[in-house]
């Protein structure tokens, strides 16, 4: 059993919740209805995980404290993860990027990162936009 992380308020008493949650979830912010998706995914102990974006909607704080929880939790799974944060990505066993549809690159984060292509690009502007200050 994986604790999953107490600051990213995975975890909370039933009057709590409730009182939080409102009508189908009306009261969550999108980071919360994805902290809820993700305790789904993994309670149901599925076979193959698709996880489209699920840290969009969380701070860095938050969606480093997840990814950790994540990749003790996905061992032994099948998991596609759809992302657009590179990171989130970053320790997959292979790529594939996707350009108007069609496949336009795959392989190991390394392997991508060594081509001139579009996710290494798209590593190169993250890392950039991370470390811009004003």
């Amino acid at each position: 059993m994986v604790n999953l992380p107490r600051k990213a308020g995975y975890i909370r008493t039933k009057s709590v919740a409730i009182a939080m949650i409102g009508e189908n979830g009306s009261e969550l912010s999108g980071g919360e209805r994805q902290r809820i998706s993700i305790a789904r995914a993994f309670l149901k102990d599925a076979p193959i995980i698709l996880m489209d974006e699920a840290t969009a909607s969380l701070d860095v704080d938050n969606e480093s404290l997840i990814q950790e929880a994540l990749s003790k939790l996905i061992k032994d799974k099948t998991v596609l993860i759809i992302a657009h944060r590179m990171r989130t990505v970053d320790g997959a066993d292979k790529i594939v990027v996707l350009k108007d549809g069609v496949v336009a690159e795959n392989g190991t984060p390394d392997e991508l990162k060594a081509c001139d292509g579009i996710y290494r690009h798209m590593v190169e502007l993250q890392v950039e936009a991370a470390n811009w200050k004003m």
